[in-house]
């Protein structure tokens, strides 16, 4: 055995495997790599087992014990003893050719869907590991056979086939075939990629594999990330989840965005979660249902922060850091009176550019330009133009504070994301 040899999985697998004399002792199936990356030696899994077809039944060795060997430019597999491999191995390791080669995997980097067409491994002295997978058109043709002369004629003419890789770090795998494979760290880099990335994922996942990225995820990524699918996406993954797990999603969800859910949803299924989420949160969702779809009410967001005019900047600046808003919610600050009766507006600059004892009243602006919440919603674009506005409050007509519409929800509604185009 070589000090450095690099092979690739398809050069290996339906090859026979032979013992240190020369007899052939099986047909090669299949390589068992760690599953756990806290496993790792180098950064990359190991090989611990190799899965051989020997005498029409399957029997799993220990791969270290095994060499490869290039012999004619081809690949060799030589075993020195067999060892049967443990069986936490069997039971645990991930499965390259059932688990991996031609499954969907996400590239972390690229923050897409792709499929595995081959796996790159290199045998070094202390053991052989997985290093990278093949994504690229070289792959496809090596499996198929004809990798080498297409490539030879494409060099003739200077041209060249495509080969592309991700490192085995930048890969999270989606698809496991393999019912029996549990992996401790499973999709737990996908924590790391921005919501709207993930849902593009998601939404090219199958029904089974995207219900199960989904649940891997934590409640807040969770809710995050289903506020970024398409609507049919929506409700595939909340009809995939028990009603408790669903509900808990939707309570860390604005009002607004699950009342579009709902809307596209059967009434007894909508009534179901709104009994299993939070009673504020429920309350605000049936209020938003209750209006009208071209109505701005159905678009607005119920997730605005008031103020007493009498309050000092320091102690709005204090409340502000308790609560901890969204950042849509500071878009524009509210200053009501009794009743919750909207007086008038300032902004997180007014916050910033004045001294701390600075009472509200010195600061704020008449609210001037406002909606009512039975306003048509065709009239709102107009309006978020001409003042060049981030959000406009939205009063009933007793002009009592009943939430906002932000230009991200005029934008959607415009190119057909919202509920008012149906």
């Amino acid at each position: 055995m070589t000090s450095f040899t690099t092979f690739y999985l398809s050069r290996i697998i339906d090859t026979k495997a032979f013992d240190s004399n020369g007899k052939v002792i099986g047909i090669v199936k299949d390589l068992l790599v760690d599953s756990d990356s806290s496993n790792y030696t180098s950064g990359h899994p190991s090989v611990n087992g190799i899965k051989i077809k020997f005498n029409k039944r399957m029997e799993f060795f220990a791969f270290r014990d095994f060499h490869i060997e290039k012999v004619a430019g081809k690949m060799k597999v030589v075993c020195d003893k067999l060892t049967e491999l443990p069986a936490e191995h069997v039971n645990g390791d991930l499965y390259l050719v059932d688990s991996v080669l031609d499954k969907q995997i996400v590239d972390l980097n690229g923050r897409k869907l792709v499929r595995v067409n081959d796996v790159r491994l290199v045998s070094i002295a202390n053991g052989t590991y997985a290093v990278a997978v093949d994504i690229g058109i070289e792959g496809l043709l090596r499996r198929i056979g004809i990798g080498k002369p297409l490539k030879f004629m494409s060099a003739l003419f200077g041209a060249s086939v495509p080969s592309k890789f991700i490192l085995w770090e930048d890969v999270e795998a989606i698809d496991f075939s393999n019912l029996n494979i549990k992996l401790s760290k499973s999709y737990s880099r996908l924590q790391t990629l921005h919501p709207s990335d993930l849902a593009d994922i998601i939404e090219d996942l199958g029904r089974k594999a995207s219900a199960e990225v989904f649940s891997s995820l934590d409640e807040e990524k969770a809710a995050d990330v289903l506020e970024e699918l398409e609507i049919d996406a929506q409700i595939r993954i909340l009809e995939s989840l028990s009603i408790e797990k669903a509900a808990d999603v939707l309570d860390k969800m604005p009002a607004d965005e699950v009342a579009d859910i709902f809307d596209a949803m059967e009434d007894d299924k909508v009534e179901l979660l709104l009994n299993e989420m939070g009673e504020d949160t429920s309350q605000e969702v049936r209020e938003l249902l209750y209006y009208p779809d071209n109505s701005v009410g159905s678009i607005m967001s119920t997730e605005v922060l008031s103020f007493n005019e009498n309050a000092t900047i320091d102690e709005v600046l204090t409340e502000l850091k308790a609560k901890k808003p969204e950042a849509e919610a500071l878009y524009n600050l509210f200053v009501t009176g009794q009743n919750d009766v909207l007086i008038a507006t300032f902004s997180l600059r007014d916050l910033v550019i004045h001294a701390p004892e600075t009472s509200i009243r010195q600061v704020m602006r008449p609210a001037t330009v406002h909606l009512r919440d039975y306003q048509k919603i065709n009239e709102v674009a107009e309006l978020v133009s001409k003042y060049n506005l981030l959000a406009i409050p939205v009063v009933d007509r007793n002009n009592v504070l009943q939430g906002m519409v932000v230009i991200d929800d005029v934008i959607d509604d415009l190119m057909g994301k919202g509920r008012t185009n149906k």
